[in-house]
């Protein structure tokens, strides 16, 4: 499955998580957050909260996660 790029991440109406191992004081990180009635997560440059966001689903998603282990 493909997404396209969200023209804005305001326009998404979920809740964002930053990793557990992220400081307090913000910093680079990204947010990603599960969009309800699909199998998709955002992901947001936690600095551009207005910015765009991308789109990955379930699979690609997991491998992602999986690369990280």
């Amino acid at each position: 499955m493909q997404h396209e790029c969200v023209l804005s991440a305001a326009e998404l109406s979920v809740s964002w998580c930053r990793s557990s191992r992220s400081g307090p004081n913000g910093g680079q990180c990204v947010e990603a957050a599960s969009l309800p009635g699909a199998e998709v997560t955002a992901v947001r440059d936690s600095k551009r909260p207005h910015g765009p966001a991308l789109l990955f689903d379930r699979r690609a998603w997991a491998a992602f996660l999986g690369s990280l282990r």
